[in-house]
């Protein structure tokens, strides 16, 4: 059967190696140095008559019309445009830390309206807002879109997302963000809160330097005494970034995909002794016609009915052993089984209740 041909679990070992030391630029950012979010309204034109329906998403009407008289071009009252090469889309962009005027961001375009295809399309001077309202970036250009689509007679094939692109360096950054970092103290932010991580952040930042510069105050944040002139700053934050910690070791983690059925173990997932009996349920109900016929001259009617047939199927699931001390031994154990990845996020789920399961269980 194909169920015995291919994996029964399909599973995604992790590796993790808590004797593996890594940068403190790998584990921790520093406070104020953050990406912001962009996001604009725009339009794209220039498409082969795959645009909005204007009668479906009026927007589009509107905005070409606003942007035609910016333009000069006055537009009649009551004029139905039926504009096929016309969609309003969304842009969105990631403001890099410390970015100036004139460098160059990639933008992601999102149809809004009911475009079918955004393929050969070019997207108008965009304005790209922050969250505090003000223009960051000025997107223009021509759209990447990977993918095709065709039509002929009543049939279509799409291959890959029409509705999305990007441009590459399509939008030019016209306003820098300022920065909160400080002269003097300043602090980093763990990327994963951990006591046994932060203390050994301030152990090798205070063997680095030879004398006590940094304290941890959670954790998930080191305070640290930089210098005061902005001269020596650089200096100093690139030197802790590449001091070298070993972290503490992770929490083991079971991870389940719904979704796609993937499921993910990470860490060192171990399993107690615990037995376990799965099978599955089906119950098949199906319905049949019938017509019954009276004799003749016996003045009867004709009547036409239905009977259903109910099948009850269970297939057979015996106890099983299982346990495991290392992430094989845990894969080993659960193939053993003999369950679909659906049936095995049920069996997760049933041995992280009964406590067998030694890890954090997420379904994502």
């Amino acid at each position: 059967m194909l169920r015995q041909l291919i994996t029964l679990i399909t599973v995604v070992i992790v590796g993790f190696s808590s004797a593996q030391a890594e940068r403190i630029k790998e584990l921790a950012d520093f406070a104020g140095v953050r990406n912001n979010s962009l996001v604009g309204y725009g339009l794209v034109v220039g498409l082969d008559g795959s645009g909005d329906q204007t009668m479906q998403a009026p927007f589009t009407g509107q905005s070409m019309t606003n942007m035609l008289a910016q333009l000069g071009v006055t537009i009649p009252p009551g004029t139905n445009m039926q504009l096929r090469n016309v969609a309003a889309v969304m842009v969105t962009a990631t403001l890099p830390a410390f970015a100036r005027p004139g460098q160059e961001l990639d933008v992601v375009v999102s149809s809004i309206g009911n475009a079918r295809s955004l393929r050969g399309g070019t997207l108008l001077m965009t304005p790209l807002k922050g969250a505090d309202g003000q223009v960051y970036a000025l997107a223009q250009g021509n759209l990447l879109i990977n993918g095709a689509s065709a039509e002929s007679q009543g049939s279509s094939a799409v291959i890959n997302q029409q509705a999305g692109g990007r441009i590459t360096g399509g939008a030019t950054v016209e306003r820098s963000v300022a920065h909160d970092i400080t002269y003097g103290k300043m602090q980093l932010n763990l990327k994963e809160a951990d006591f046994t991580t932060a203390l050994r952040m301030v152990e090798r930042i205070n063997q680095e330097f030879g004398y006590a510069v940094a304290m941890a105050l959670d954790g998930g944040t080191i305070q640290l005494d930089g210098p005061s002139d902005a001269a020596n700053r650089v200096q100093f934050m690139a030197r802790v970034e590449n001091v070298d910690v070993r972290p503490g070791s992770a929490s083991p983690r079971v991870v389940l995909n719904s979704r796609t059925g993937s499921v993910v173990l990470s860490g060192p997932v171990t399993l107690r002794q615990a037995a376990v009996a799965h099978g599955n349920l089906s119950v098949t109900i199906t319905r049949q016609p019938y017509v019954s016929q009276p004799p003749a001259l016996s003045g009867g009617e004709t009547v036409v009915g239905e009977t259903s047939n109910i099948a009850i199927e269970q297939e057979q699931g015996s106890l099983q052993m299982v346990e495991g001390v290392e992430l094989m031994q845990v894969v080993q154990a659960l193939n053993s089984l003999g369950a679909t990845p659906s049936d095995l996020m049920a069996i997760l789920q049933a041995l992280h209740t009964s406590g067998a399961l030694r890890a954090e269980l997420e379904i994502i």
